[in-house]
């Protein structure tokens, strides 16, 4: 029972967060180039956060994995090269 509470805590926490910098960034109107750059790139920072971890401490399944997926990424939006990119990595730890 006190899972349920610590996920009610955490996502009403992160309610809390987003709200506040939405109110924070619209008190300021207009934002100067190099913040609106810097916002621009926290999503690669994040993803890069995701990818690299497993990419050097990771075995070959996940070092494959990875490859296929750069390709699928290149072709396909984000949604399927998720699934193929999981779908790969799960074939090769079970083959691996």
């Amino acid at each position: 029972m006190n899972e349920i509470w610590l996920v009610l805590a955490l996502g009403a926490l992160t309610y809390f967060t987003r709200i506040l910098g939405h109110l924070l960034i619209t008190q300021f109107g207009t934002l100067h180039p190099r913040v609106l750059a810097a916002l621009n790139a926290v999503p690669a920072a994040v993803l890069i956060t995701i990818v690299i971890p497993p990419v050097i401490t990771g075995g070959l399944a996940e070092r494959l994995a990875m490859m296929v997926a750069l390709l699928a990424a290149l072709r396909l939006s984000m949604i399927p090269t998720m699934i193929i990119g999981l779908g790969t990595l799960v074939l090769l730890r079970a083959v691996l």
